[in-house]
């Protein structure tokens, strides 16, 4: 009886929303929660970009505070990953360079707009034995953190479109061996859809 009751709710919520949009509710529930990965972007403007606009993706050569050490040029590798899907016309920067060195580089390359990015704070913490080994303190065991920040500019008026500061935290069930720099492909993605006028 308690399994046909439980077969007709899931058949009625079943019909009110697809099985997709569950899912996503799911996800973010479990995120909000803490147990899967959540990230938070704050844009300072709602400002979109056509379709065939040609970005230029650099990274600022700046260690985070925090105990992390992600790669160099990470920010931008991510960034340029995810603009790819809908920007056809994207570049980066092979190595982190100065703002001014950015802006001369994407103007050479014929770029509308630099986007220009950085790892403001990253916090790499215990999360495999390896590193239960190489750093033995309770205090550092627990889940990722980092905040990244990022400008939009504009490379013939050096005019800034937009700046935004996405925080990311991992969640309890992918707390293992992942790093701050993992959790960087889903805002990223967000943004760039946001910048293309998508809501999701």
């Amino acid at each position: 009886m308690r399994s046909l009751v439980m077969l007709l709710a899931f058949v009625a919520l079943s019909g009110c929303m697809k099985v997709s949009d569950m899912g996503e509710g799911v996800r973010e529930q479990f995120s909000d929660a803490g147990l899967l990965d959540h990230s938070e972007t704050r844009r300072t403007a709602n400002f979109r970009l056509q379709p065939d606009s040609f970005i230029y993706i650099a990274q600022g050569a700046f260690v985070p505070p925090g105990k992390a050490y992600p790669r160099p040029n990470v920010v931008a590798e991510e960034a340029f990953n995810n603009f790819v899907e809908f920007f056809p016309l994207v570049r980066r920067a092979r190595a982190p360079v100065g703002l001014d060195e950015a802006l001369t580089e994407a103007r050479s390359a014929g770029a509308h707009y630099l986007l220009y990015t950085r790892f403001a704070r990253a916090d790499d913490r215990i999360g495999t034995w390896d590193q239960w080994a190489d750093e033995e303190a309770l205090d550092r065991f627990g889940i990722d953190s980092g905040v990244i920040q990022m400008m939009l500019i504009e490379t013939s008026t050096r005019y800034l479109i937009d700046s935004a500061r996405i925080r990311s935290r991992g969640g309890l069930l992918t707390l293992y061996d992942t790093r701050p720099e993992d959790l960087l492909g889903p805002p990223m993605e967000q943004y760039a859809r946001s910048l293309m006028g998508f809501s999701r």
